[in-house]
């Protein structure tokens, strides 16, 4: 379908795939060699973005967010229609099964890993109890706390199984599989806190769609309830918090070296650097 195309190939930062490879290497077995990781993983990242690609197309329908611009171009229904962006997306994530069932090592785990936080209790749910909460955007202590709440399921999660899948694909340690899972879940806290801040000082044109989409639809966000700094401050700590736990994850695995320690930390980094 032309459709599944123009969401799937329109680019994007590809952070989810780019976890799961960056997971992979890090964890990988001593006599498996870095192509030999990257090549296990790959099921898992097609997968997670065929998974995060179609939530994109849902999420913009005029039903949802009612978005006219992503990744710099016409969202799937403005470029074409609303049933056939309903069909692209459901299509993209029936093939995201399809792809991750082919995996080397581990493909029944990494499927439970994957349909867990995108479904009910991971990123639909989050995404259902986020619309739920517009036009009530009272910054109280009780607000913040279900906002980590939807937050955890709606973003964290599939960040987290990115991570976990990448782990999953190179080996059979659930402790080191667990850790990768956190460090996931970490990365993906300041992911959604940056885009918080990004709604309000986001480039528009590197990242390719508008601003103030928070604001419109009367969302509690980081920044309303800790402003503008507060909620920044928040990214840092939570980038701070991710690196951390890629350190912890690089100690269940002896061989691990400082360059794989590395990438993890700079992936943690570049979640609240961006300026998209």
């Amino acid at each position: 379908m032309h459709a599944m195309r123009h969401a799937l190939l329109a680019g994007g930062k590809r952070l989810r795939p780019l976890l799961a490879f960056a997971v992979a290497h890090a964890t990988r077995p001593a006599r498996m060699a870095a192509e030999d990781a990257r090549a296990a993983a790959l099921p898992a990242a097609l997968a997670l973005e065929l998974v995060h690609t179609y939530s994109l197309v849902h999420d913009d329908l005029p039903a949802l967010d009612d978005d006219d611009l992503r990744r710099g171009q016409p969202t799937v229904h403005r470029a074409f229609d609303e049933a056939t962006a309903i069909l692209a997306g459901d299509a993209l994530l029936t093939d995201a099964w399809v792809v991750l069932a082919r995996a080397r090592a581990n493909a029944a785990r990494q499927i439970e890993e994957l349909a867990l936080a995108a479904g009910s209790a991971g990123m639909v749910g989050g995404q259902h109890d986020d619309l739920e909460n517009e036009g009530r955007a009272v910054a109280d202590a009780a607000s913040v706390d279900s906002l980590r709440a939807v937050h955890r399921r709606k973003t964290g999660r599939l960040f987290a199984a990115a991570a976990a899948c990448g782990a999953w694909a190179v080996q059979h340690d659930a402790a080191v599989v667990a850790a990768a899972r956190d460090f996931g879940a970490a990365l993906g806290f300041a992911f959604q806190v940056q885009d918080d801040v990004l709604d309000v000082l986001g480039d528009v044109e590197k990242g390719g769609k508008v601003r103030g989409r928070d604001e419109k639809l009367d969302k509690l966000t980081y920044v309303r309830a800790l402003g503008l700094e507060g909620a920044r401050g928040l990214a840092r700590q939570a980038g701070d918090d991710a690196v951390a736990r890629a350190q912890t994850l690089a100690t269940l695995v002896p061989h691990a070296d400082v360059a794989d320690v590395d990438r993890l930390a700079r992936l943690a980094r570049f979640a609240v650097a961006r300026s998209h």
